[in-house]
């Protein structure tokens, strides 16, 4: 705040004057006025400094964050038209400063200061790398629709749709070091608790009609695969897709990932995606955790014979007939709670209505299974026979390994439950059966059906029914862990479901999918971005935990979303939010007093500062 007046005129007016940046423009109000030097006369001997008084003590009232505005309203003023064909909101979202504080802390924009060094370009890769991030998970869209949208966020963004398109080649040429460095720096942000990786793959579609081709190279003759293929999806959509498998650490933090084609098998991604992960660990010790499909022999073996142990799931109805009466024999089995001796058949037929054995339908019982499995290790060796002839044949190595079954009676209900409305449902099927346009799934309901010879009369399979029931409860996992107990084992593997979250979180809420991107860097680049936004978000989540506060991820996103302030005359900023227990949470781990109902426009401008 400074004196205004006019220094020439024989009785000035004194007024208390303010410079207010706002963005590029700059501007002076006059937000009070002191008085005629005339006027001033008649209480002081001495105006000019009079008025110099009073703009220190308007100064101090700053300081202390209280302070008066005189402002004129002329409620006929009408809104000016400056060409939109739509009108468009004048508030800017100011819940993004929280993220842009993790986003700092990992360094990001001195990575890129390093890799575009002695590249001449005309854009702030940072700039722009942080606002897809930030609009990802505030306000997901195209790029367009991103770019269309970059007035709602506090503060000067300028950037072109040609400068994403430049900046998304540099991120995907430095693809593998960008994860590499976010996984660094986010140990630094948070102490990352990578004893126990787990991994999983999903699919992504595209809004694009055809297949990529696959190319030969004109120089090495090698045959370059398409990234976006036709494959198995969950959706039975019409569309490519293309596959990314993640790697996400016991607090659900990602870790690392990788793009592949839609149509590769996905148990053969595991074993090169956990290479490149361990170059991050430096060939640390991991416990590997995955599903069944990602859990195959190669997988195991993998980290067998590196020295790793692995919890995967193991189908109990792929085990050999030895091993199933061994699940099915009501011995050995423990309960869960205290570890005590527990029968299968008590399991099964206890009144769960009961109080006293409520704890029992709650809980499961368990029992482990030493299988030692020979494998194929990928080496030959020579065998000499007793005659003097030699032949060279398969090594075989010993894959130590243990099963861990369990029975839970609560489980084994619901499956009952589920596979009784598919029945119905199969039922209904066979009452209105069109044999020439019946087809029969593996997975779905028509599992059920079964035809004759001829295959023009069909009727319900009670055989496929009753042997499906036999597993109803079952679950089993195997490890090659010996020195750690049963139940400890299973509660790493019921953790698992945090990366199914992950996935939910880029594709529900981030809406990371259905992609528009046609080219191969550019489409990695979108997942980089994706990726990026998921590890900010999960940092914010794992912080506000620790912090003994847990919310969901949508009353986090909507918070964040919610946190808009409005120009009130170029003066100051007003909130247009409430109060709220998750607002509150931030504040007390950031505490960049966004809680506020009124904001100075430098107040503000330091938070946005990159």
């Amino acid at each position: 705040m400074k004196l205004n007046y006019d220094r020439k005129s024989k009785d000035p007016t004194y007024f208390i004057q303010v410079g207010i940046r706002n963005g590029k423009k700059v501007t002076t109000k006059n937000v009070e006025r002191i008085g005629k030097h005339s006027e001033l006369l008649k209480i002081t001997d001495d105006p000019l400094e009079y008025a110099k008084q009073r703009v220190k003590e308007y100064n101090e009232n700053i300081k202390n964050s209280k302070v008066e505005y005189n402002i004129t309203v002329n409620f006929d003023d009408k809104v000016i038209n400056q060409g939109n064909t739509v009108s468009k909101s004048t508030c800017k979202n100011t819940g993004y400063f929280y993220l842009k504080e993790l986003y700092s802390s990992l360094g990001i924009s001195d990575f890129f200061d390093k890799v575009c060094s002695g590249r001449k370009i005309a854009f702030n890769p940072n700039m722009i790398n942080m606002v897809l991030t930030f609009s990802r998970i505030l306000d997901p869209g195209s790029k367009m629709h991103t770019l269309k949208n970059l007035t709602g966020f506090y503060g000067d963004f300028d950037f072109s749709h040609q400068d994403i398109l430049r900046f998304m080649d540099i991120l995907e040429e430095n693809y593998d070091e960008y994860l590499s460095h976010l996984f660094e720096s986010s140990n630094k942000v948070i102490k990352r608790n990578t004893n126990v990786c787990y991994f999983d793959c999903t699919n992504f579609y595209f809004e694009k009609e055809s297949e990529d081709e696959d190319v030969y190279d004109e120089i090495t003759g090698e045959l370059i695969k398409g990234l976006l293929k036709y494959g198995v999806s969950k959706e039975h959509r019409p569309n490519p897709i293309v596959q990314m498998g993640l790697f996400m650490d016991a607090d659900g933090i990602p870790l690392s990932m990788c793009i592949n084609p839609g149509s590769d098998n996905e148990s053969l991604c595991a074993v090169p995606a956990e290479k490149k992960m361990l170059k991050m660990f430096e060939n640390k010790d991991i416990i590997y955790c995955s599903d069944a499909g990602l859990g195959y022999n190669d997988t195991r073996l993998f980290n067998d014979f590196g020295g790793r142990k692995f919890v995967v799931t193991q189908s109990i109805k792929k085990l050999n007939s030895i091993l199933k009466q061994a699940v099915f024999n009501d011995y050995d089995y423990r309960f869960s709670q205290d570890g005590k001796p527990a029968s299968l058949e008590t399991m099964k037929t206890f009144d769960r209505t009961l109080k006293e054995n409520r704890k029992y339908y709650d809980g499961y019982i368990y029992k482990s299974i030493l299988v030692d499995k020979l494998v194929d290790l990928g080496l030959f060796e020579v065998k000499q026979y007793k005659n003097g002839k030699t032949k060279k044949v398969k090594s075989k190595g010993n894959l130590k390994q243990r099963i861990i079954v369990t029975y839970s009676r609560k489980m084994a209900e619901y499956q009952k439950t589920v596979r009784n409305r598919q029945i119905e449902r199969a039922k209904k099927i066979l009452a209105n059966m069109d044999p020439d346009n019946f087809k029969k799934g593996p997975n779905d309901v028509t599992r059920f059906i079964k035809s004759d010879k001829e295959k023009k009369n069909y009727y319900l399979d009670e055989a496929r029914i009753e042997e499906e029931a036999k597993y109803d409860g079952f679950y089993a996992v195997a490890t090659n862990i010996f020195d750690m107990k049963e139940t400890e084992v299973l509660d790493i593997q019921s953790r698992r479901y945090k990366i199914e979250d992950c996935f939910r979180v880029l594709k529900t809420n981030f809406s990371s999918r259905p992609v528009y991107h046609r080219k191969e860097n550019r489409i990695k680049a979108h997942f980089l971005i994706c990726y990026t936004a998921l590890l900010i978000y999960r940092l914010l989540e794992v912080k506000l935990d620790r912090n003994k506060t847990h919310f969901t991820t949508e009353q986090i996103i909507e918070t964040l979303q919610n946190m808009n302030v409005v120009n009130c005359s170029d003066m100051y900023y007003q909130a247009c939010y409430t109060g709220s227990d998750v607002l509150d949470s931030l504040e007390q781990l950031f505490d960049l007093k966004l809680s506020r109902k009124y904001y100075q426009p430098k107040t503000l401008n330091k938070c946005k500062k990159i």
